[in-house]
């Protein structure tokens, strides 16, 4: 499927622009829009892996965008510099979430994007904006992460409307299977109907083709798992596919 893509940018409050990627199935249009998927991407900002997830996306049929939560589309290889800019974005939760809000609204205000069916997927720090988005009650119907952060902005109430569909590496050393308990255990206390994939021999970063690379440069234990980034993607496509048609 032939797909288009282009920057959409979203203008904050304090003028701050946020250069989101999105990418279209060529099909799409006003009289045919399609639902919608937000790709909240791991520390580096909108790098290669997350254009291409929303390529990946489009050609499936789906609306999709690289959310540009940093502003001004920073992006990086650099572990340093990239958890700096998690950082200081994560010193201001309240602002994080109102640029999510923000490019969501942009984003479903495009004519060739159904408003009504939402999704949201997120890598590493991307995988805790996702959830914190359908923690803030935003219209999310289903939300997928990989190896991505679970502890929230605050725990999960009954305006969690989402469902849920984790792909967790055994092997991460940054999420611990004891922040999966705890997540359960949030996720539990609400009812939010949910599932968690555990991917055996699968470190932090196991989706990202440039992980190793990213590993040996920074020092940092990541690893891309071909099989467990085959196997979660299916399996996120399928979630996708019963809960946004």
């Amino acid at each position: 499927m032939s797909i288009k893509t282009f920057e959409l940018i979203s203008t904050t409050e304090n003028g701050v622009e946020l250069i989101s990627y999105v990418a279209l199935p060529e099909g799409a249009s006003e009289d045919n829009p399609v639902a919608g998927i937000m790709v909240a991407p791991e520390w580096w900002g909108v790098v290669e892996h997350p254009k291409a997830t929303t390529e990946k996306l489009a050609k499936a049929g789906y609306a999709a965008v690289a959310m540009d939560v940093y502003g001004e589309g920073k992006l990086t290889a650099d572990a340093a510099m990239a958890n700096m800019w998690m950082t200081q974005v994560l010193e201001d939760q309240e602002m994080l979430m109102d640029r999510c809000r923000l490019i969501l609204n942009d984003f479903s205000d495009q004519l060739a994007v159904n408003g009504d069916k939402l999704g949201a997927i997120g890598f590493c720090f991307g995988g805790k904006i996702v959830l914190d988005m359908a923690r803030e009650a935003m219209p999310l119907k289903a939300v997928a992460t990989f190896h991505g952060t679970l502890a929230p902005k605050q725990a999960a109430d009954k305006n969690f409307k989402a469902k849920v569909l984790v792909a967790h590496g055994r092997d991460d050393s940054m999420v611990s299977m004891d922040d999966v308990e705890d997540f359960k255990k949030e996720m539990d206390a609400v009812d939010v109907d949910y599932t968690i994939d555990v991917y055996d021999n699968a470190k932090h970063g196991f989706t990202n083709p440039n992980a190793d690379e990213r590993a040996a440069k920074n020092d940092i234990d990541l690893g891309y798992n071909e099989n467990a980034a085959k196997q979660s993607w299916d399996n996120m496509m399928d979630f996708m596919k019963t809960n946004l048609g």
